[in-house]
């Protein structure tokens, strides 16, 4: 493994533990063995390497995310059927929960992703809505094709919704931190993804309540 390999996967570790803030530049290079000159070269900045952290995971994962959403998009063209809400949710949530059982350095990118919606500085928050923006325009212009009833607006904050309980998840499962939270029942991730699943495509597709029109008159 070369030298940028290697502080990018110290600074993923550090990251997804202390937080982009609490972490500096000098554990980074005692992690990875290194000294600041190397960082300085291959990544310049703080930000400019949790960027690279961020993309080198988030990238081929996105990748994945577009093509079985581009896959649906096609089937539905095909046979002229809108396509389900429960298969668009799918196939956003299921690479990121299989990533998290993966290989040990993909679970710590896992950590990050759902540390970057809690963290008090709003840094790898920003980066990560930017590198998500193509598949998030997809993920919306999608699900408003298959909910015509619901106005752009619903559709927007429901799918804000479904990235703040995936992102929930990713930070609490298999998380040492969060084991006296489980009690004493274990989760696959087969369940988890199926229930996560179905508990938003619930909420996605619920119709909206009606306004009341008539205030009580006191």
């Amino acid at each position: 493994m070369d030298t940028k390999q290697h502080i990018l996967n110290a600074a993923e570790l550090l990251f997804s533990h202390h937080g982009y803030k609490a972490t500096s530049m000098r554990a980074i290079t005692e992690s990875a063995g290194v000294n600041l000159a190397a960082v300085n070269y291959h990544f310049g900045s703080k930000k400019a390497l949790i960027e690279s952290a961020m993309e080198r995971r988030l990238r081929p994962l996105n990748e994945i995310r577009q093509k079985r959403l581009n896959e649906l998009s096609e089937a539905s063209r095909r046979t002229g059927q809108k396509t389900a809400v429960q298969d668009i949710l799918r196939s956003f949530i299921e690479p990121v929960l299989l990533l998290k059982e993966s290989r040990k350095g993909e679970a710590d990118f896992s950590a990050l992703i759902g540390r970057a919606f809690i963290d008090p500085d709003d840094t790898v928050q920003k980066i990560f809505l930017r590198l998500m923006k193509p598949v998030s325009q997809l993920m919306l212009d999608m699900l408003g094709d298959a909910l015509p009833e619901l106005p752009e607006d619903v559709i927007f904050w429901r799918y804000q919704f479904v990235i703040g309980a995936l992102a929930r998840i990713m930070r609490m499962y298999k998380n040492p931190r969060y084991e006296s939270l489980q009690k004493a029942f274990k989760t696959d991730v087969e369940s988890l993804m199926d229930g996560l699943i179905y508990f938003t495509s619930a909420g996605m597709e619920a119709p909206m309540k009606k306004k009341n029109r008539h205030r009580n008159k006191y």
